[in-house]
């Protein structure tokens, strides 16, 4: 497998060695092993999967409380995927990075704790899989304003976005719960 740093620091590109002949393919999507030779060693406890149709932005999620890292991909479809760097000690603090994830790609993204996380669905629709370090709890679970002018994400938008209330009613970088 193949581990890309970017610009945000420990948020990593992965791309899986895939093995493909005229019956399909194949792929380690996580080995244990495999991720911790690449420093990557997180302990898992909850894998989630989402389904969407185009235009559906979900995000910009985190936990203030039991701070989530997650390893995202997709297997049906295309999203853009955006992180947010939200840790006041860190030089890329209110930062974002955004990428291309699809089914066709294989690309994953490790998105580290201390990070706001979302996506928007480009394709008809798209399934979206991840892996959690930390259970969810609501109660600590908080929104970033996904169109805060602070951020200055480019979404690749054809229209508005079909957002969840809670989506809708994020709080901008400046009023927002951070981390240390």
């Amino acid at each position: 497998m193949k581990v890309t740093p970017t610009a945000l620091p420990g948020v990593r590109i992965i791309e899986p060695r895939v093995f493909g002949d005229e019956r399909g393919l194949f792929f380690e999507s996580w080995n244990a092993r495999a991720f911790a030779a690449a420093g990557l060693d997180f302990p898992f406890v909850q894998d989630n999967h989402s389904r969407s149709k185009r235009g559906v932005l979900r995000g910009l999620h985190y936990q203030i409380e039991h701070a989530q890292g997650k390893l995202v991909r997709v297997v049906v479809g295309e999203v853009y995927d955006v992180v947010v760097d939200l840790r006041r000690s860190s030089p890329t603090f209110g930062r974002s990075f955004g990428m291309s994830l699809s089914a066709e790609s294989r690309r994953m993204l490790w998105v580290p704790p201390g990070f706001a996380h979302g996506f928007l669905v480009v394709s008809d629709s798209a399934e979206f899989l991840y892996k959690t370090t930390d259970y969810w709890y609501p109660e600590h679970e908080r929104t970033l304003l996904w169109n805060d002018p602070a951020l200055a994400i480019d979404w690749p938008l054809s229209g508005a976005p079909i957002l969840a209330a809670k989506d809708a009613a994020g709080s901008p970088l400046a009023a927002a719960d951070t981390y240390p």
